[in-house]
């Protein structure tokens, strides 16, 4: 049988085609493996390095934990500052919710000229401080009956007078540092991300408190965090 020439060409390029489609989905997890994996470096700095002794102290009775491993003025998020995270619950004794994914963004966070800030660890002490992340987009500031403390490097004792807050946020600087205010910011869940590395349906609330979606990507990040 002869072939015509465009169908030859057109089934030349479907066969290239279908690998090329099939290896997105791959591309786009690594994409997100690499925030998970950089969320882990960051608690590793954060809660177990030298710079806040007391972010140790404050995880032994945390309900959750929302990582930013890079926060950068002029970010990609609406306003002048902006960065993605991933948020984590404890569900039982040393047991951690697989992450979902967050970003942040603010039209001012209250830097010096020049400053960056490298890594944010939000520490969620209570129910009602998870529930209203997990709820809706969470405002600093705004949110009736939640506080939240920033805390800074160097600031050694400061997490003392913020034991009562519901959310306790540890700043790590890689410039210059002269506290860092969260008011006006805001924290709402990525809902492209979390389908991209679970599924269509992972909600942040199916991810982190019904725990329907795993990832075994996010096994690393749960096994360190599972010290607490």
């Amino acid at each position: 049988m002869k072939l015509d020439r465009r169908t030859v060409l057109s089934g030349t390029a479907a066969a290239f085609a279908v690998p090329l489609l099939a290896s997105l989905p791959a591309r786009a997890d690594a994409k997100r493996q690499s925030l998970v994996d950089s969320c882990l470096e960051s608690a590793r700095q954060v809660l177990s390095g030298p710079d806040f002794p007391d972010a140790a102290k404050v995880m032994t009775n945390a309900r959750g934990v929302l990582i930013i491993p890079e926060l950068v003025q002029g970010g990609f998020i609406v306003g002048a500052a902006g960065g993605r995270g991933t948020l984590m619950a404890r569900t039982a004794p040393n047991n951690w919710s697989p992450p979902a994914f967050y970003g942040l963004g603010s039209g001012s966070l209250g830097l010096q000229i020049g400053a960056k800030v490298s890594e944010i660890v939000f520490i969620i002490r209570t129910e009602r401080g998870l529930n209203a992340i997990i709820d809706h987009k969470f405002k600093v500031g705004a949110e009736a009956g939640v506080t939240l403390v920033a805390v800074g490097i160097g600031l050694e004792g400061a997490s003392t007078s913020a034991m009562g807050a519901d959310i306790v946020a540890f700043a790590n600087s890689a410039g210059l540092f002269a506290g860092v205010s969260l008011e006006g910011s805001y924290l709402d869940a990525d809902s492209d991300w979390n389908a991209l590395y679970y599924g269509q349906g992972a909600t942040a609330k199916a991810i982190v408190l019904d725990r329907r979606f795993t990832n075994p990507g996010a096994e690393p990040i749960r096994q360190y965090l599972a010290k607490w």
